[in-house]
């Protein structure tokens, strides 16, 4: 979740969900056009009523467990509503999360707005790695504190938001302990750990980048 689009999505993310809803429409098309040529095939073939039947029928199964299949898939499919992510779109996928992995929680902040909204990060900081936060100094009217994760540079939290709401910058800094993880982005305005602090592991849930 990015901080500039928690009010309104940006014009390349509405772009992207009508691509990909053309795209799911025109596969969805092409079956049903398909199904009315394959039945007049399979009634007109050699006279012999029983091909005829067993063609029609498997013309309808096909274009009915194809339809299933769409259905389940784009229940599985989350679409990614952050340009500070490098994904369209992500499902679910097996295995302990690893440093790197895209996951996704739900989460409750009041920035985020009055109810809880589904998100998609990066686990970037690990338990048994030292984060570490730099404060910036009270004449930074830009930024309040650098994050590090082994030194390795997260980024920066900063004194305000879309529309000038006041942010403030978590305080986890240290080992990270058994159970946590540092989840964000690279991204300048990504509203992510730098803000809201630590996620429980148990609470995410790996993902896989599919577009």
């Amino acid at each position: 979740m990015n901080i500039g689009a928690l009010a309104a999505p940006r014009r390349s993310v509405m772009l992207r969900l009508c691509w990909l809803s053309l795209n799911l429409a025109a596969s969805a098309t092409r079956w049903l056009a398909a199904l009315p040529r394959d039945a007049a095939a399979a009634l007109a073939a050699d006279g012999d009523r029983a091909r005829a039947t067993k063609r029609l029928f498997w013309a309808i199964l096909l274009a009915v467990s194809a339809g299933l299949l769409s259905a389940s898939l784009l229940g599985r499919v989350t679409l990614v509503m952050s340009p500070s992510i490098d994904a369209w779109a992500v499902a679910p996928a097996p295995g302990a999360i690893r440093k790197g992995d895209l996951v996704q929680f739900t989460l409750s902040h009041p920035i985020a707005g009055p109810t809880p909204v589904s998100v998609t990060k990066y686990a970037l900081c690990m338990p048994g790695e030292r984060l570490r936060i730099a404060k910036r100094p009270a004449s930074d009217t830009h930024a309040t504190a650098s994050f590090f994760c082994n030194n390795a540079p997260l980024g920066i939290s900063l004194r305000r938001g879309r529309g000038g709401v006041l942010l403030s910058p978590a305080s986890n800094s240290g080992i990270i302990p058994h159970g946590l993880v540092y989840v964000g982005s690279l991204h300048a305005h990504g509203f992510d750990s730098r803000y809201f602090g630590l996620v429980p592991i148990e609470r995410l849930k790996r993902m896989e980048r599919l577009f």
